[in-house]
């Protein structure tokens, strides 16, 4: 039975499968949900316009600390590239993409050019980019997930120790993913939600998953992202992740 959050979501957005071509999910993904997913609130926020505390009121509720800009920024900014890891852009988000803006700064300067590769860019030639990347016939050009890079190897022992420490927040794998939660998408948009509040953890929570589960790896996916022989709008999408991690690694740092 569908939560009163989802319920509203769901008729605010027109229906099931509008509301999950809205975020750029599949329709039985949004099928399968009693409620809304931790990691997806935010993104249902921003297309229903529905607010996070009614949407999930126990992870947001009315009384909680309103988040400051800065983490609200790091949110956004997660949310995003964990949605172009997760799946290819649809129109209307590699249209929104396009309206980016920035300014004099490396982080700045990183989102004009992938606001800029979006505008050059067809919906059918990043899905194809999307595929050969990540999917591919047999494997993609990139494995991003954090038990390869820092293994060699998929489902090892690192994907074990996250899951842990997602287990003592209180994170649960969200229903309808099959990926695991060392891809760098579903760390991302876990990011996203405990630096926007839409994750209720404790304190510092975004620095532990940080430090422990995406600094020794996820710099290099980006590297990697970069410089991939099929990336083309990805190629932008590598710059801002590497340039994020790099700013995101130094303020962790500096509040120890």
């Amino acid at each position: 039975m569908r939560d009163a959050g989802l319920s509203e979501a769901i008729r605010a957005a027109g229906g099931v499968s509008q509301l999950a071509d809205k975020i750029g999910i599949s329709q039985p993904s949004v099928s399968n949900w009693h409620k809304i997913p931790a990691e997806r609130v935010l993104s249902v926020e921003k297309v229903t316009g529905i607010t996070r505390g009614t949407l999930r009121p126990d992870l947001y509720p009315a009384q909680s600390t309103p988040i400051d800009e800065v983490d609200q920024a790091r949110s956004r900014l997660y949310g995003l590239l964990g949605n172009l890891l997760c799946r290819a852009p649809n129109a209307e988000f590699l249209n929104g993409i396009g309206e980016l803006r920035g300014d004099a700064t490396a982080l700045g300067l990183a989102q004009i050019a992938l606001a800029d590769a979006a505008s050059r860019s067809s919906v059918e030639k990043v899905e194809r980019e999307y595929f050969e990347l990540f999917i591919g016939i047999g494997r993609g050009e990139l494995l991003p997930y954090g038990s390869y890079y820092l293994t060699g190897f998929l489902h090892e022992r690192p994907l074990a120790r996250l899951r842990e420490d997602l287990a003592r927040i209180g994170i649960d794998r969200a229903e309808g993913v099959a990926e695991p939660e060392d891809h760098a998408g579903i760390l991302c948009e876990i990011m996203s939600g405990l630096a926007g509040g839409a994750i209720a953890a404790a304190q510092d929570s975004d620095k532990v998953i940080f430090e422990k589960h995406m600094a020794p790896w996820i710099g290099r996916m980006f590297a990697d992202l970069e410089r991939a022989k099929a990336a083309g709008f990805y190629r932008y999408v590598g710059a801002l992740g590497r340039v994020f991690m790099e700013i995101e690694t130094e303020a962790f740092a500096l509040a120890a």
